[in-house]
């Protein structure tokens, strides 16, 4: 099966008088596993909507494999997208609900199926609106999972589980993944759980994409310095700066931007401390009010 290719050309989305996605630009190729981040309304939601061709852009294209992907029969049928649901009038059992949606997928594989649900211990004779969120999120889960479609949305999927069942979740998406490669696109608040997941990080701040990078060259760029508050100051000139603390004589700076081996030697030898800064921490301040990736 070829491997997945998506891109999109300026892809913009207007609801009504208000801008969405404003002209966004990428390319995602190939399997792996995909970070996309975002504050609340930043527009990933809505992204994903229309990677899973539930809605048209308002301008420019989305393709995958070369071929518009909304109103794409073929399309459609690689592309998962699960979220939260509130299943308030879905009155089926939960083995229905999950036999009537398997059908319309041709990986799906239902002994990996019967795995997950005995993993997450849910009781399929209950009806889907009775089950508890944690529950419905996992019967959600167990679907995105099973079908194995080439690619996987999870948008903010598993917010229902507790912290056990989020873990049995990041372990079968890696282990899966690993058997069963595909493009998984995550789309999660929960960065400091999943970070280890991502291969690359999509940011979208405020409908705009921010940066689009592998994972490992996003958080070599990022950095913590301290040492003595003038030193500090003196080797961050010039630098991106996303947070400082200081104590006293002493100063802690955020930055970020590619560093030179030349600038890291530097620092050694002012006898500055150079940290790593956790994608978490970079996410929060890279998206602030006034905050630019340059």
């Amino acid at each position: 099966m070829t491997e997945p290719y998506i891109k999109a050309n300026q892809l913009s989305l207007t609801i009504g008088s208000k801008p969405i996605l404003k002209e966004l630009s990428f390319e995602l190729s190939g399997n792996k596993i995909i970070g996309l981040l975002g504050r609340n309304s930043a527009g990933k939601t809505s992204l994903l909507s229309l990677l899973a061709s539930y809605r048209q852009s308002s301008t420019g294209t989305l393709e995958l494999n070369n071929k518009n992907i909304f109103d794409n029969a073929i399309a459609m049928e690689q592309i998962s997208f699960i979220k939260e649901e509130s299943f308030e009038y879905e009155y089926d059992k939960a083995e229905k609900w999950l036999k009537d949606r398997k059908d319309f997928r041709p990986n799906f594989d239902e002994n990996y199926a019967n795995h997950l649900i005995k993993r997450f211990k849910i009781p399929m004779n209950q009806k889907v609106y009775n089950l508890s969120r944690g529950m419905k999120s996992a019967l959600t889960v167990t679907l995105g999972l099973a079908s194995r479609c080439p690619i996987t949305i999870f948008d903010e999927a598993y917010l229902g589980m507790d912290a056990p069942a989020r873990e049995i979740f990041y372990e079968e998406v890696l282990k899966d993944y690993m058997e069963h490669p595909r493009m998984i696109i995550l789309s999660t608040h929960l960065i400091s759980e999943m970070d280890a997941l991502f291969e690359e990080v999509l940011i979208i701040k405020e409908g705009a994409l921010l940066l689009h990078k592998k994972t490992e060259e996003l958080l070599t760029e990022g950095l913590s310095i301290t040492g003595p508050s003038e030193q500090v100051d003196a080797w961050t000139n010039g630098q991106m700066i996303l947070k400082e603390q200081t104590l006293g004589h002493t100063k802690s700076t955020m930055v970020y931007g590619p560093i030179t081996a030349e600038k890291r030697k530097a620092a050694s030898e002012a006898g500055l401390e150079l940290g790593p800064v956790s994608l978490q921490d970079l996410f929060i301040h890279l998206t602030e009010e006034g905050a630019d990736s340059q």
